[in-house]
Parts: C-alpha cells; structure tokens; sequence
C-alpha cells in the first residue's frame, strides 16, 4: 500500500427525513440542536457509522460495538492485550496498532486502560467536524404506546406511554479533512483514503433502527477534493466554504433536497470529484 501524499478535503451532503439523526442522551433522545435551532449531528456519532461501514468491508476494527463484535473480546483493555500483547517502546505499540486495526490509523486512539502499564495516544489524519443542518430543523414528537407490559405488575395499564422524536427535514454538511503528515506516521494509505471515501458515500448502508427508517437518511452527494501536495493549496476552511448552498427563491420552509441551490465555487487548480450518495 502506498502513504498518503496529497492533502484531502471533503464534504458529504446528508438529507434527514422524519428521522432522528443523532438523540441527545441528556435531552431526552431528542435529536440534537444547537440554540439557534439548527440541527447537529455529533463527530463521534459520524465517526461510528465510519466504523461500521469499515467492518462491513471486512477491515478489522478496534473500537466496535458490542452487537457488531466480530472476535470474542468484550472490551477495549482485553482486545488491545490480546492482539498486540506486551511490546517493548510506546511507538513500537502505536505502530503495531495502526497496522492492526484501520480505524486506529485513520482517527487515531487513547490506549490507556486500568491495571495497564500502557499509556499511548495516537493522533490520526481524519479529521471530521460536527455536522450542522443548512437551515434551522423542526423537531417533532409523537405520543407512542405499548400493547403489553414489560413486566408483571398489578394496576399497571398495557398502553404506558412514551415518546419518539424526530426532524422533520433536514439537510447536513459533514466537513472532514485528511492530514498527510499524520497519516505518514500512522501509515494511512492511499487505499484508505479510499476506503473512507466510499464509506461516506455509503454512509447509513446497515444503519436501520426504528429511529432511523431505511432511506429515512441518506447521503446525496460527496464532494472530494485531491491536494496536488502535502500542506494542500487552499486552506481546508476555505475549500469547505466553496459549497454553496441557498434556499431556491420563494421557499422559507424547505421540506426536502430539491428546495436547495447546491454550487460549487472554483478554486483555481483544485476541482472536487463530485459523487452521488447510495
């Protein structure tokens, strides 16, 4: 595999239709928002999707979920121990990590875990933003019921009530970068950078749950752009800036893609591979 010698910028579009894109746990699941109304989907969040579509191309993975564990380590310290096992430097540890695993070379990871005498951190080259909506986003709420108990309990009624939220529309910018000189020291490949690539594209691929419909989610469209040198020629705020999107004259409620202008601005020796969603 060949390192990563040009700077990578990107940016994917995501529409969310009547789903929740990313429950606040301390809001009561309610999808995020920041004070302006406008949705946001955590990095954390987006990074876990990017993990899952890794193991679902059959790349091995360090930090996995516990109902997508493919070996028979049920935490992060037995997993680390048990694949890498004692070595000798810190950077020798770190590089036998970044080979292992993809997703330790490509976000990077803290090993650091009780009764361990190991403590390394890892930087790595992707980097990726929060993502915010275009527009403020309607959060709806809708009274749900159940049609039998959980548990055995005198007086207590089959229909308990709850309740389950979601946006109404919206449309998300998730702005990332890939930094060459970290992936120099992870070992992050060109072949990686592919494989990220087609992860975002295929984003919410395998991601169904009652929160998130199939085709409730969906990646419209990735821009990529490919640096002609290590440092790139525009910053990464200035390329991620040269997406242009507006409300289509007489919308003030967009209620789905097609209510956007979505353009790109030149940037004179850098033009972006432009790719649809799944």
């Amino acid at each position: 595999m060949s390192i990563l010698q040009n700077k990578i910028d990107f940016v994917a579009l995501v529409s969310v239709t009547n789903a929740n894109s990313n429950g606040d746990p301390i809001d009561g699941n309610r999808p995020r928002t920041d004070y302006s109304g406008f949705g946001e989907i955590s990095d954390v969040c987006i990074k876990r999707k990017i993990r899952n579509r890794m193991q679902d191309f059959g790349n091995s993975i360090f930090v996995q979920s516990n109902d997508r564990a493919s070996d028979n380590y049920k935490n992060l310290s037995d997993r680390a121990k048990g694949v890498i096992g004692k070595v000798g430097t810190d950077e020798e540890y770190a590089c036998k990590a970044c080979k292992e695993w993809l997703d330790v070379r490509t976000f990077g990871q803290v090993f650091a875990f009780k009764n361990g005498n190991v403590s390394v951190g890892v930087r790595g080259p992707v980097s990726i933003h929060i993502a915010v909506s275009v527009s403020p986003v309607e959060v709806c709420s809708m009274q749900i019921t159940k049609s039998v108990n959980s548990e055995p309990a005198e007086g207590r009624s089959s229909d308990t009530m709850g309740q389950k939220h979601f946006v109404k529309f919206g449309l998300y910018e998730i702005k990332g970068s890939i930094n060459v000189q970290l992936a120099e020291k992870t070992g992050f490949s060109v072949e990686d950078a592919e494989t990220v690539k087609e992860c975002l594209r295929t984003l919410f691929v395998n991601d169904v749950s009652s929160a998130r419909p199939d085709g409730s989610m969906e990646v419209v469209k990735l821009f990529w752009w490919r640096h002609n040198c290590k440092d790139g020629q525009y910053s990464s705020a200035k390329v991620h800036r040269s997406i242009k999107i507006t409300l289509k004259d007489g919308v003030t409620d967009p209620a789905g893609v097609d209510d956007y202008n979505i353009t790109v601005e030149p940037l004179e020796g850098l033009i972006p591979e432009i790719i649809e969603g799944v």
